[in-house]
């Protein structure tokens, strides 16, 4: 056995990197277990975000932005490209760099605060000892006083369209294929069927997206939904609501798929079929029979406000427990633990958690929606503010969206902002910090916003809440 740690991490995506970092900077003996594998057969730090997932599919969203452009938006700007092509491998491959940069990184970070990385598989024993087992199945024992459990999450599977890496894929897949599909469905239209569409779209292929929920993204505002939807349809994003798969079978012409909607059976023929119904907690094989940790229903880690699992030293963060898939809550809890762990006073605010979807146009929201609100019986008014009035999103030819504010009706209290338009991934920020600080609508309303300036949506929404926008008739 090795020497004992102060601080074990198995994982190493968002919440588990972070972890072991705030935890070496507080001076604490700190190893990472990972067993992510490169496309060079080596360890890759950074989990399913930095290989998989959060910075490849963006990389990916750029270019292919980059490529719709010249189509599409240039021409008003009286730029116009003729034969416009893509070269799918440097298209890959400057994503593949991108991944190798950051991956890179957070190896050079770990080397620089001397935290020691184990490459393989770690299951969490009595006692507060792990069990490290290599690719080459080579088996080794180490202990620390606290072991932080980041095991994170992957796709979850349909037993009737299971993933075989070529014609059924999941997100990992449709980063990888080498060359456009005429046609593309997607199973699920949440954050990564919405993302990995739309790149696929813009380069050419027909997308047909099925979703088995009634109403277009349920979990945002519906306001915002709405203007969403019709721009993704504008876009040529077929989506089908209310739609429930019912088989995907592979054939010599493609992936055959029946399907059933209010129309009842329907059937439809693509080439590639992306399914991406959501993801589940990654626990398997994680821990022995007598550790004590706990899982629930749906095979997440119990734990508590603090992320302790009830078992001395144990805890959990990220995709693994409960809350939103999102890398920067996993970011915050990690971080967080760490200074639990150190005796500092840690802090995850889950009621201000900002959502981020990169299509074009961007959605982004935190806090309640006004479905919520109503819900919750709490009185509320609303203000919101169309990107169409304001004059750096014209001159961008980006006019589409809307920002919407929404504050207590009595106290002025802002309980959410619902965003969708140009670069809202960047402004929810500002109405983060005013809801963490318990701001008001009055208080956004009275700062100074630039001009010409996205952030003037911000500015004027929190004007119209009390009916006093100055670019609109409120």
């Amino acid at each position: 056995m090795s020497d004992k740690f102060d601080v074990i991490v198995i994982g190493a995506g968002p919440a588990g990197y972070h972890a072991a970092i705030r935890a070496a900077q507080l001076g604490l003996k700190t190893a990472v277990v990972d067993a992510f594998v490169g496309k060079d057969g080596k360890q890759a730090l950074g989990g399913t975000c930095l290989n998989v997932g959060c910075i490849p599919s963006k990389a990916l969203l750029d270019s292919s932005k980059q490529f719709y452009n010249l189509a599409h938006n240039l021409p008003v700007h009286g730029i116009s490209v003729e034969n416009a092509k893509v070269d799918l491998k440097t298209f890959i491959g400057r994503k593949e760099k991108i991944v190798k940069q950051f991956t890179g990184g957070v190896a050079q970070l770990f080397k620089a605060n001397k935290i020691t990385s184990f490459f393989g598989t770690g299951k969490l024993l009595k006692g507060n000892q792990v069990e490290v087992t290599g690719n080459d199945g080579a088996r080794q024992t180490i202990a620390a006083t606290n072991v932080i459990l980041a095991s994170g999450s992957v796709p979850i599977e349909l037993p009737f369209a299971k993933f075989d890496g070529k014609n059924i894929i999941d997100n990992a897949g449709a980063l990888e294929l080498d060359a456009v599909p005429k046609r593309l469905g997607v199973i699920g239209a949440g954050v990564i069927g919405l993302e990995l569409g739309s790149v696929w779209r813009r380069l050419g292929a027909e997308v047909t997206v099925i979703e088995a929920l009634p109403e277009f993204l349920a979990v945002a505002d519906a306001d915002v939904a709405k203007v969403a939807a019709r721009e993704f349809a504008k876009q040529g994003l077929d989506i089908k609501l209310n739609a429930k798969l019912n088989k995907a079978e592979v054939k010599k012409d493609g992936v055959h798929l029946v399907y059933t909607d209010k129309d009842g059976e329907q059937k439809l023929v693509v080439d590639k079929l992306l399914v991406a119904v959501g993801r589940r907690a990654y626990t398997a094989g994680l821990l022995a029979d007598d550790t004590g940790v706990k899982l629930d229903e749906r095979g997440r880690i119990v734990v508590d406000e603090h992320c302790h699992t009830g078992v001395d030293g144990v805890w959990a963060v990220g995709d693994a427990v409960r809350g939103p898939m999102l890398a920067h809550k996993g970011f915050e809890e990690g971080m967080a633990v760490a200074e639990w762990i150190a005796g500092k006073a840690g802090h995850v605010s889950y009621d201000t958690i900002p959502w981020v979807i990169y299509t074009e146009p961007e959605i982004a929201w935190a806090g309640k929606t006004e479905k919520q609100l109503k819900d919750e019986g709490v009185p509320y008014k609303v203000g919101t503010f169309p990107f169409a009035a304001i004059g750096r999103a014209v001159a961008m030819n980006e006019a589409v969206g809307q920002v919407k504010m929404i504050a207590h009706a009595e106290t002025d209290r802002i309980l959410g902002v619902h965003m969708v338009g140009p670069g809202v991934s960047e402004l929810i920020a500002e109405c983060v910090v005013a809801m963490e600080f318990k701001g008001s609508s009055e208080d956004l309303a009275r700062i100074v916003h630039a001009h010409p300036t996205l952030s003037e949506a911000v500015h004027e929404a929190a004007l119209s809440v009390d009916k006093r926008a100055i670019h609109k008739g409120n």
